[in-house]
């Protein structure tokens, strides 16, 4: 998916998850393991969300390598801002709908 067309995504899927009770906390952060798109935070549960969209069925594309980078990038950034709450990985799936698949294991 080219970098326009995953701005648009992340775009709905910060709009999706707003309208639904969630607050952003960050957007598009990097470590040396990996990214993660949208930081969210909802019932006192931060989220760790990989947003994947386009054709097809872009849920295949969340491997357990991506995973596993996600993993270690929430640990970076939870240590950092001193943050002690509960958290998970999530993803959100924009194709024609937007789903939240919360608490994605590998």
């Amino acid at each position: 998916m080219s970098r326009v067309k995953g701005n648009i995504a992340e775009a709905r899927a910060v709009a999706f998850l707003e309208d639904h009770g969630f607050t952003i906390l960050d957007r598009n952060i990097y470590s040396r393991f990996g990214e993660i798109d949208i930081i969210a935070k909802k019932d006192r549960v931060v989220h760790f969300i990989e947003v994947k969209g386009g054709e097809g069925e872009p849920v295949y594309r969340i491997t357990p390598a991506k995973l596993s980078k996600i993993i270690k990038t929430a640990t970076i950034y939870m240590q950092k801002r001193r943050i002690d709450a509960d958290f998970c990985l999530s993803a959100v799936i924009v194709t024609d709908k937007i789903e939240l698949l919360e608490n994605i294991t590998v």
